[in-house]
């Protein structure tokens, strides 16, 4: 296993609309083994395969309390079956727009097929945290980052704060 770099906006990678993965196999699992350890490392709950620079439909995720032992999760080529009318709104932050957060709509209910780590189909029924995380992390399989939920104005800020910030850590280190 080996981390790897996570991409932030307003990288132009991260707008790549993900493609589906043929078969699970050890390069995938590899993969996924990867995105887990880069994940725990950052540390985050969640991360799809584009964040790291790979445009494949797969996300990690591990929604276990700290201090609690790990409960890792795969999702490959996942799609959301059903979304509940009712909403939820939760703080979202990401791992690709660091160290900014803010509250996200999405439904509260979702339904997701997916094939996993051994690459046999599941069916998922997810509600709170859970389906706010798959929606979160499928958002990034379309090139769609939590920003992007936001008010122009909101999003506009994040992207110039971040781009600043940039620009300011190319030059230090110059």
């Amino acid at each position: 296993m080996a981390l790897r770099p996570i991409i932030t906006a307003p990288d132009s990678r991260l707008k790549v609309i993900s493609t589906p993965v043929e078969r699970v196999d050890d390069d995938l699992r590899a993969l996924m083994d990867d995105m887990l350890e880069t994940m725990y490392a950052a540390p985050g709950i969640g991360l799809a395969a584009i964040q790291v620079g790979v445009p494949k439909r797969v996300i990690v995720m591990d929604l276990a309390p700290e201090g609690e032992l790990p409960e890792p999760r795969y999702f490959v080529n996942p799609v959301i079956e059903w979304t509940s009318e009712d909403l939820a709104r939760y703080e979202e932050g990401c791992l690709s727009v660091p160290e900014f957060y803010e509250d996200v709509e999405r439904p509260a209910r979702c339904h997701v097929r997916y094939l996993g780590y051994d690459g046999t189909e599941q069916l998922l029924e997810a509600e709170g945290l859970l389906a706010t995380c798959l929606q979160h992390e499928m958002d990034h399989l379309e090139g769609v980052l939590f920003i992007d939920h936001l008010s122009r104005l909101k999003r506009d800020m994040i992207l110039r704060k971040l781009k600043k910030s940039k620009r300011h850590d190319a030059t230090a280190e110059a």
